[in-house]
């Protein structure tokens, strides 16, 4: 067992030690004759052995309790359940009582006027009180959360909790940049101050934790009395013994084979004789060259590589190259001047042809060496591409399409014609309820038909050739609108239920004229008469000549359009109040054709080269589509309203999907001939188109509800029937409203339906 350094110097010479201890307290400042008082010894400024040996004298020697300790361990000496350890602690204790009391005797020495709270003062000097300085009202600011990490709460208000469960909160630290600058500038000791995150406050470190800041960050050591190059100590000496550092016999183990080791080296055997290690060749360190241009032989090392390139031929010399060339090709000296003034790039020669009489007169060639360095960067410097030579099927670039019989119903054969205009048929519509056929000709009549029986129900004669019809979509109400010159007729034709029809002219006649007229760009007329009686029930007059007309779908307005009126080239009416309007106060591009959306408040305008979508509600373009054609002729809406189709008088029919982008989806170049029309099914996902050729192609446009699926446009059936007129062939395309039926007019003065 250890025993202190003191304790042994007690117990060798207990006298030698108490004058020991006197010569110390000589030269300490333990008493200041002028001040009359006991100065105060630090704990700092004794090492750790002295401050050990003085705490335990002079706690023996002012603790009272060791006095009776003493006393009771000498009762219990001759007690019989004493043991030696209580005799040994009692006779230390005796030996430290000798020290206090000879060190007591050198204090009288020293001033007799010390008094006894004096003395117990300078007893006590070398164990400082650790609670002398501390004050029980003082707040303890310290951080009591633990020894967690600060930011885990540096999104709360609080740095943690206490042992009672409460919230322990930030202190409030109020300085902006402002007064952290104003510090900076103000405060010396600015630069030696440090936030503690834990207990925010500033700390100001002291000048030795500065230096050894110093000093960790130039890479020392962060003792000043620390040496890292100590001398070694040399442990076995250099010099060679006689004996052995250890005499001990060798092990049994090292003169018997290892039968551990004996069994890897059997298993690396066997797996090199199965081929599974296989053993390392040695290094040929000799450099390998290979041509880089090497004959493409399958033997070759780049022959077995695919993808080589052979390296480009020179091109053969000619007969300018010659040393005798023909006359012909030899330069006149135009043609040498020429030569020489062109960029090397530009010359399509590199040489100058020249004439020798023979062949030993041929000097050396000047562009020899020039030649071959080009050649040499061609080889290395040039980029070479493959052209792959691809097989392809033609039937795999078609694309995998339905069958035509998977898509049924559509029209697919001629049922009946309708025959009594004497002129071409420009135009036709069907009722909403599918049963009757209106039609205009050139012949400057309006007919209608049955659709079942092909008969002629009526025929209406007019001023001029009829250029548009177009029947009123609203089931409720029986009126048909025909463009004639520069007029729009309203027509009720008096077919089907009768009091559809009584229902329409009281709709018409009770219309009352405001108190305020409104000046209007077009002017409406009742009728009477005979032009009553023919079922013409309105006239609306306008500027110009008009050249369609396409109704709402709830039946109540109408829109015509009128191409030569400059700025008010498409009008807007309303039949109820007899209101007309101009919606565009500029005009861009010559209008086409017109057409209401079917469900939303859109309008859609085509101009020859694209088609411009309006919101009539907010009064405002929201989508220009651009058709990619020269002129286009008529375009139809899908009944969802999200797809639109174009046919151009250059034979390309566009589908656009309103979602996707403003380009077309689709461009169908079936036709031979100008497109004069298309038209959507309400119900059936089939549309048509009818071109000069004098053919209707039914195609199959199923669109899904599903957004990302495409609409899949597949044409089903060439319809053929209509005779080419004065190089005009089907002129418009109805579908009927319930059946899959299709009409067509044509430049041969018949209707015909495809069932």
């Amino acid at each position: 067992m250890r025993t202190p350094i003191g304790s042994k110097r007690k117990e060798e010479d207990p006298e030698e030690e108490v004058g020991v201890h006197h010569g110390e307290r000589s030269q300490l400042p333990l008493f200041n004759p002028s001040d009359g008082k006991v100065s105060d010894i630090e704990s700092e400024d004794l090492t750790d052995s002295e401050e050990s040996l003085f705490s335990g004298l002079e706690d023996s020697a002012s603790d009272s309790s060791n006095e009776v300790a003493e006393a009771s361990f000498s009762d219990n000496d001759k007690k019989e359940d004493a043991d030696e350890e209580d005799k040994n602690d009692g006779s230390d204790r005796q030996k430290l009582k000798a020290s206090n009391t000879s060190r007591q005797k050198e204090l009288s020495h020293v001033g007799e006027t010390i008094s006894s709270s004096e003395l117990s003062a300078i007893q006590g000097t070398s164990l400082k009180n650790e609670y002398e300085d501390d004050s029980s009202d003082e707040e303890d600011i310290r951080n009591t959360v633990g020894n967690i990490p600060i930011e885990w709460y540096q999104d709360y208000p609080h740095i943690g909790y206490d042992l009672d469960g409460k919230k322990i909160y930030k202190p409030i630290r109020n300085k902006d940049e402002l007064d952290e600058f104003l510090d900076k500038m103000e405060n010396p000791d600015y630069w030696q101050t440090v936030h503690d995150k834990k207990t925010g406050t500033d700390l100001k470190l002291t000048d030795e934790q500065v230096e050894l800041i110093h000093r960790l960050q130039k890479g020392q050591f962060g003792d000043v009395n620390f040496n890292p190059y100590e001398p070694a100590i040399d442990f076995f000496s250099h010099e060679t013994r006689i004996h052995p550092v250890t005499n001990r016999p060798a092990d049994k183990r090292s003169f018997i084979p290892s039968l551990i080791e004996k069994k890897k080296v059997a298993n690396l055997v066997h797996a090199i004789k199965m081929g599974w290690i296989k053993p390392r060749k040695p290094k040929d360190d000799t450099p390998q060259f290979y041509d880089l241009w090497a004959k493409e032989d399958p033997n070759a090392i780049l022959g077995r590589h695919k993808m080589h390139v052979p390296a480009p031929k020179i091109q053969l010399p000619g007969h300018e190259e010659s040393y005798n060339p023909p006359p012909e090709y030899l330069f006149t000296e135009e043609e040498k001047l020429r030569w020489q003034e062109q960029e090397p790039e530009e010359r399509r020669l590199n040489i100058i042809p020249q004439k020798y009489q023979c062949l030993r007169a041929v000097p050396a060639y000047p562009l020899f060496i020039h030649e071959r360095f080009e050649r040499c960067l061609d080889l290395y410097l040039c980029p070479r591409q493959r052209k792959m030579r691809v097989n392809v099927d033609p039937e795999d670039l078609i694309p995998k399409l339905p069958k035509p019989k998977d898509l049924q119903p559509f029209p697919s054969i001629q049922a009946l014609v309708y025959r009594g205009h004497t002129s071409l048929v420009r135009c036709i519509s069907v009722s909403p309820s599918g049963q009757w056929l209106v039609s205009g000709s050139d012949d400057c009549t309006v007919r209608f038909w049955e659709v079942s029986t092909a008969r002629c129900m009526k025929s209406l004669d007019v001023e001029g050739a009829v250029k548009s019809v177009a029947w009123n979509p609203n089931p409720t109400l029986c009126l048909v609108a025909v463009c004639v010159g520069c007029s729009v007729l309203l027509v009720n034709p008096c077919l089907g239920d009768k009091l559809i029809t009584s229902s329409t002219d009281q709709m018409i006649s009770g219309f009352v004229d405001p108190e305020e007229q409104h000046l209007q760009p077009v002017t409406w007329h009742n009728t009477e008469g005979d032009t009553h009686s023919k079922g013409v029930r309105l006239i609306v007059t306008h500027e110009k000549a008009v050249k369609q007309v396409t109704w709402h779908g709830k039946g109540d307005y109408f829109a015509s359009v009128l191409p030569d009126n400059g700025n008010m080239q498409v009008l807007i009416h309303q039949v109820t109040k007899r209101r007309s309007q101009n919606p565009f106060s500029r005009s861009k591009g010559l209008v086409q054709y017109v057409l209401f959306h079917p469900i939303r408040p859109f309008f859609f305008v085509a101009t020859q080269r694209c088609v411009r979508i309006y919101n009539l509600l907010k009064q405002e373009l929201t989508k220009k589509l651009l058709t990619n054609c020269k002129w286009v002729s008529s375009i139809a809406i899908h009944p969802g309203g999200d797809n639109v189709i174009c046919g151009s008088y250059d034979s390309k029919l566009a589908w656009f999907d309103l979602d996707l982008s403003t380009k077309p989806y689709k461009v169908l170049r079936h036709h031979k001939k100008a497109l004069r029309a298309v038209a959507f099914h309400k119900h059936y996902p089939l549309f048509a188109s009818g071109s000069d050729d004098g053919s209707v192609i039914v195609c199959h446009g199923m669109v899904y509800n599903d957004l990302l699926q495409n609409p899949l446009i597949v044409p089903v059936k060439v319809l053929k029937g209509h005779d080419i007129t004065r190089d005009l062939g089907v002129l418009d395309v109805v579908f009927h409203p319930t059946q899959p039926w299709l009409f067509s007019s044509g430049a041969d003065c018949t209707i015909r339906l495809f069932s």
